[in-house]
């Protein structure tokens, strides 16, 4: 059974200059585990989405800024493995399956490409969405290092 040798949380507000932070954060967090500089840049972009798309979209149909939020856990596992879970407290997905096709886009036609969840796929082991419709979003990204 894995066990977590190291655990940290951060609360950020929602705006696009903390997506640098959580990315450089993280990034720092997971140097514990001696990561290649391949599988670094692999968890730096899917957290960067991650975050972005929270960003993004999570919140636009807000008008008041309180509690506009973007939360993030990340766990080191005895067994080389990294969890990063992403989540906000915005509008929620009202279909994740859906939003999870290439080209999917809550915008404009043109405005975004739609591919947020399958970069971050792309980048990890394991992607989970899950998603209620006025409560918010979570997505948890697991990445393995090489031994």
């Amino acid at each position: 059974m894995k066990r977590i040798i190291n655990e940290m949380k951060l609360r950020l507000v929602a705006k696009s200059v903390n997506e640098s932070v959580a990315r450089s954060c993280i990034s720092a967090f997971a140097a514990e585990q001696n990561p290649t500089i391949e599988e670094l840049c692999d968890l730096r972009c899917a957290v960067s989405e991650a975050v972005t798309n929270a960003i993004v979209h999570a919140y636009r149909d807000r008008t008041d800024p309180e509690n506009c939020y973007i939360y993030i856990s990340v766990r080191l596992y005895d067994s080389r493995e990294i969890t990063v879970e992403v989540s906000d407290n915005g509008c929620g997905i009202e279909d994740v399956e859906r939003a999870r096709a290439p080209m999917f886009t809550t915008g404009e036609p043109g405005e975004r490409c739609g591919m947020g969840f399958l970069v971050m796929e792309s980048f990890t082991d394991g992607l989970t969405v899950k998603s209620r419709l006025g409560r918010g979003t979570t997505v948890l990204m697991r990445k393995i290092l090489k031994p």
